[in-house]
């Protein structure tokens, strides 16, 4: 296959970006898409010229680092992460643009990599347990219905990929934080965090400067893990509830 990719490049958060269209031929469609970077990067260092920066780790699409919009939407035409993308997703010959995620509360570091911190803060927030852990308790000890218990899970497999954001209109992180309150809020460890862990989250979100959401829905279509679009109105439930029971 022979590909052209229009990249967006940018030196350092201070300098202008800018497209630069480079072309990559020989690569294989059983490639994976970074893969092609990586190709791409191999013909820029033996040209003497600066390799693209972009994000990756696993590969293996549980971790969420390989973030790109790819032709316009977020990890490329399939629902999956970008390291997961292959090549047979293009036709020989295409023209393929390459992006940072375009968010105000991601700011880019360098060409395709963007600084996500915002989203470790969110957690930060009130994405966790205070319940003693230590060593696994007896399996049955705390009896978990299945229904919670999926739905627990079901939203525990967002990867903090940020897609939901890149894809929103309106630069929102509504999906990705309701997801981190329900996967918590719906099990007993959690309870005791309930009501401030969904207020503390929601309030440090709007401080990251995301904008706010109006349920379009690209969120839920953009997510590589299939969040769905409902786990934003179980947030905004929990939310309300909370704001009752603190009397605000």
């Amino acid at each position: 296959m022979k590909l052209t990719l229009r990249v967006w490049r940018q030196k350092n958060a201070d300098a202008d970006g800018a497209m630069s269209t480079y072309e990559v031929d020989g690569v294989s469609p059983d490639m994976s898409f970074l893969e092609l970077l990586d190709t791409l990067n191999e013909d820029l260092v033996l040209r003497g010229e600066d390799p693209v920066a972009f994000d990756h780790d696993c590969r293996e699409g549980i971790c969420g680092a390989c973030s790109l919009v790819i032709d316009g939407e977020a990890h490329g035409p399939e629902r999956t992460t970008t390291c997961q993308l292959h090549l047979r997703s293009f036709a020989d010959g295409d023209t393929i643009d390459v992006e940072p995620w375009r968010a105000s509360a991601f700011p880019v570091i360098k060409d395709l990599v963007v600084d996500r911190s915002a989203l470790d803060r969110i957690i930060q927030a009130g994405g966790y347990v205070t319940a003693p852990t230590g060593s696994a308790p007896e399996a049955h000890a705390t009896p978990v219905p299945k229904p919670d218990a999926d739905f627990a899970f079901e939203h525990a497999e967002c990867i903090g990929c940020g897609a939901c954001v890149a894809a929103c209109p309106n630069g929102a992180a509504m999906l990705f934080t309701s997801a981190k309150v329900n996967h918590l809020n719906v099990l007993p460890q959690g309870a005791p965090e309930r009501e401030t862990r969904v207020l503390d989250m929601v309030a440090q979100m709007d401080e990251e400067g995301f904008g706010g959401c109006t349920l379009a829905g690209e969120c839920a279509v953009a997510c590589p893990k299939g969040i769905p679009l409902a786990s934003i109105t179980g947030m905004n439930r929990e939310w309300l509830r909370a704001v009752r029971k603190a009397g605000r």
